[in-house]
């Protein structure tokens, strides 16, 4: 499979743990899309991101300046198609209930470009139990965010049962690029 290089990552769900990515990413040096159905989420996220970053500044981890950088790479988005538009990875960051993930990851099958990598913050559920719904499931990855985002150091990156190897490696490289230690995982 052929990757593009990933610059433009989708979060699809702006609660604690989707907000928490999109700082993350955007810091990283990604340009972010912040997806929540619900306007007063995605108000509430930008806010969060703002104190977080500024909270970045405070602590020395980064400059005024990256820190501004950041800021201008996230962009917010009320549906799942603006969000995935231009998005070479996408993870989604909704909770662990298994309806909803189906319907999200079948339609992010639907829409998404192709070679565009799906991922899963799920903790609870198995990623192959998501990604049969999809006809891509060699492009799905799982993303283990632990809380808070910004202060945990280790991401668990989740070996699905088709996942490719370029996929892989790519989580793998994202992860690092957030300054997270990555630890490789097979799904159980």
């Amino acid at each position: 499979m052929a990757l593009a290089a990933i610059q433009t990552i989708a979060v699809i769900g702006a609660g604690n743990v989707g907000r928490g990515i999109a700082h993350a990413t955007a810091l990283g040096g990604y340009r972010t899309v912040l997806e929540d159905i619900l306007p007063a989420n995605l108000r509430n996220a930008e806010m969060d991101i703002r104190v977080l970053v500024d909270d970045s500044v405070a602590r020395g981890e980064v400059s005024r300046s990256q820190a501004d950088a950041a800021l201008a790479r996230i962009e917010y988005a009320s549906t799942i198609e603006d969000a995935v538009r231009q998005a070479e990875f996408v993870i989604e960051a909704v909770p662990d209930e298994i309806e909803s993930k189906l319907e999200i990851f079948s339609l992010l099958d639907r829409i998404s470009r192709p070679n565009t990598i799906l991922a899963s913050s799920t903790f609870s559920l198995r990623i192959t139990d998501i990604t049969d719904v999809t006809h891509c499931a060699s492009r799905c990855v799982g993303m283990r965010f632990t809380q808070p985002v910004y202060a945990m150091r280790v991401l668990q990156v989740v070996r699905a049962r088709e996942t490719e190897d370029a996929v892989l490696a790519a989580a793998i490289e994202v992860g690092r690029r957030l300054g997270k230690q990555v630890e490789v995982v097979k799904e159980t």
